[in-house]
């Protein structure tokens, strides 16, 4: 069966919850999982898995919760589609600006009507776009400083973790280099 690389993300690490990346990756690779990586002690692995996507986040939802007493939402993206979602950047700014534009991965597509809703609630100076599974924001006075980015979850209805450009990209080169 052929295997794929995935990006893994973790949701809610920081502050007082931590996932030790040493610790992290031996849970995965006792789970299964090949050529594990870490990114930064923010909740992010790559790894070589054989498992679809469901599987993959099935398994390493599991593994963490047993092992590290880990127990919020998991997303996963093959290596092929996160190029997709680096590719679907509409804020040519990124490049520039890393920490300003950031990337939503999405535990499911939002409805129309819920995108509808969050766009009403866009009334600042950040502005975002959807595709599918992801969601691209972009805050021009910074993430920390943003009252929309705190209403986009509560909004969409749907699971999510986000990722600043800088983050994409590293994890696609850590992707590609395994």
């Amino acid at each position: 069966m052929a295997k794929s690389r995935y990006i893994i993300l973790f949701r809610g690490v920081g502050g007082a919850t931590q996932l030790p990346v040493k610790q992290l990756k031996v849970v995965l690779g006792e789970a299964g999982f090949e050529n594990v990586a870490t990114y930064i002690n923010s909740g992010n692995a790559v790894l070589t898995s054989a498992l679809d996507e469901a599987g993959v986040v099935k398994t390493v939802a599991e593994a963490v919760r047993q092992q590290m007493g880990f127990d919020k939402a998991v997303m996963a993206r093959s290596a092929d589609d996160w190029d997709r979602m680096i590719a679907g950047n509409p804020f040519a700014q990124a490049d520039d600006e890393p920490t300003q534009v950031h990337v939503f991965a999405l535990d499911a597509e939002p409805g129309k009507q819920a995108v509808a809703a969050l766009e009403a609630k866009a009334t600042g100076t950040e502005r975002f776009h959807v595709n599918g599974r992801t969601l691209y924001l972009h805050t021009p006075d910074g993430m920390g400083r943003s009252s929309f980015a705190p209403k986009i979850e509560p909004t969409l209805q749907v699971a999510m973790t986000a990722r600043n450009w800088r983050s994409m990209l590293a994890l696609q080169r850590l992707a590609r280099d395994g």
